[in-house]
């Protein structure tokens, strides 16, 4: 094997690939990077057995074919500390990757490739393809409700549902809930539904950098596999049952709220200050007009703050998270947010003003 190739078509990807390779590996081959030269491309692989990621670049000048893993890490500290614009040489050489660029030179142990573990190609049930923005979208919108490490495995990614040609992200850790859906166009008239792991469903995300670019899924029985130009994405999918999303949106509301949402966010953001540090609890208090924001601590400081809404019913009094109503402020990006209310008990709904295609649900908190 030997070819070479500019630092900057080398590093970004291999900075993507890297990134699915984890640091402390049962198996020593999971710290490499695959390196595969053929037909004028080289293919990088990375994966940690839950998330594989392919990336592809053309070479120009006439390589010699071939295959090994390299240590990711050490590969991409070289290529990141070589100047910009710098022309790398790579070769094996009985079993060493040896790297020339202007003065420097390196050895780099390897590991053969037939050691290297490959996502099974399955059947795939169902693919679509989107344009980039969409689906970031879609995962941007939705993917801060998903749970860390919860116990309930299913909680820790993303649902994504087909359904008459609407795809539907979800996700949700018990406490918040967030909703996107979007027109697919897919030709799909039964509901199809995957759990794809956080883990995943970040790397994904990462990927999409293509604005109008198009990305095709594929959904098989245990993987999901995206394909871009430059990146082929797979990864296993969370074998479990996502609770039913719809019995948990909240019907029936009767207090609605109109508000600026910049004006919401910052004054959340301040009361925030002085929140408890673990529970960050804050009260809400709905008067016709006026929204009253109020938090203490145990060290007896307190916040308020007073903002306009277009609000005419009864009062009402409700504690929150803080950190949730932010969460959902964060992503959103119309200038009007709506939030509907039925008693200090109940869940609230919170949606932008002018579309319906994302849905938040937050928990009250008991203050």
């Amino acid at each position: 094997m030997h070819f070479t190739i500019q630092r900057e078509a080398l590093l970004k990807p291999l900075q993507l690939v890297a990134g699915v390779v984890e640091r402390r590996q049962t198996l020593p081959v999971l710290s490499n990077v695959l390196l595969v030269v053929e037909r004028q491309q080289l293919s990088l692989t990375g994966t940690d057995l839950e998330v594989e990621l392919v990336g592809r670049v053309p070479l120009e000048e006439n390589a010699e074919p071939g295959e090994i893993t390299v240590p990711a890490r050490k590969l991409m500290d070289i290529c990141k500390s070589l100047p910009n614009d710098t022309l790398i040489d790579i070769r094996l050489d009985e079993q060493k990757l040896l790297i020339k660029a202007g003065r420097s030179r390196f050895t780099l142990s390897t590991l053969p490739a037939g050691d290297f573990p490959t996502a099974e190609e399955g059947q795939g049930s169902l693919t679509f393809s989107l344009v980039q923005s969409k689906l970031r979208r879609l995962i941007e919108r939705t993917s801060f409700a998903m749970a860390q490490q919860d116990v309930r495995y299913y909680l820790n990614g993303m649902l994504l549902e087909m359904n008459g040609g609407v795809l539907r992200a979800v996700a949700t850790d018990g406490h918040r809930l967030a909703l996107c859906a979007m027109q697919a166009g897919i030709e799909h008239t039964d509901c199809h539904q995957v759990i794809v792991p956080r883990k995943g469903i970040l790397e994904l995300a990462r990927l999409l950098t293509d604005q109008d670019g198009a990305v095709s899924i594929v959904l098989g029985q245990h993987h999901i596999r995206a394909t871009t130009g430059e990146f082929t994405f797979t990864s296993k999918l969370v074998d479990g049952k996502f609770p039913d999303y719809e019995r948990v949106l909240p019907r029936g509301g009767d207090k609605k709220v109109l508000g600026d949402r910049q004006l919401l966010r910052e004054a959340f953001s301040r009361t925030a200050i002085l929140s408890n540090e673990k529970y960050r609890g804050i009260r809400l208090q709905l008067a016709s007009g006026l929204l009253k924001i109020q938090a203490n601590n145990p060290e007896q400081e307190e916040a308020e703050e007073e903002v306009a809404v277009d609000y005419s019913g009864d009062a009402l009094e409700i504690g929150f998270n803080v950190s949730y109503l932010l969460d959902v402020l964060g992503v959103m990006s119309a200038e009007q947010v709506r939030l509907t209310l039925s008693d200090s008990n109940s869940s609230a709904l919170l949606q932008e003003a002018d579309n319906d295609d994302s849905a938040y649900v937050v928990m009250p908190m008991r203050l």
